[in-house]
C-alpha cells in the first residue's frame, strides 16, 4: 500500500521523502487532518522503442543466390496479348 504521511511532515521534508520514494518505489499518500489528499508515486520508465535496424535479423530461412530469379522464365507471362 506504501507509505502515509501528514502534509506537514510532507512539507519539512519533501525532497528526503521524494528520494526515499524513488528507491523504494512504493507510493506515498500524503494526509491532512488523517485524510488522504494526495497520493505520490514514482513516475514509471517509458517502454523504450526498438529501432528497427536489425529487426529483422534471423528471419531469413534459406539464401541460396541473389541473383538468379526466384521463378523460371515460363512463369512470367509479361507479354501476354489481352483478347
Amino acid at each position: 500500500m506504501g507509505k502515509v504521511i501528514g502534509a506537514a511532515e510532507f512539507k519539512a521534508a519533501c525532497l528526503r521523502i521524494i528520494d526515499q520514494m524513488n528507491q523504494d518505489r512504493e507510493p506515498v499518500t500524503i494526509t491532512k487532518r488523517g485524510k488522504p489528499v494526495a497520493v505520490l508515486m514514482p513516475v514509471r520508465e517509458p517502454a523504450r522503442r526498438r529501432s528497427i535496424i536489425g529487426a529483422m535479423r534471423g528471419s531469413v530461412l534459406r539464401f541460396d543466390d541473389p541473383f538468379t530469379p526466384a521463378v523460371g522464365p515460363t512463369a512470367w507471362n509479361a507479354n501476354h496479348d489481352a483478347d
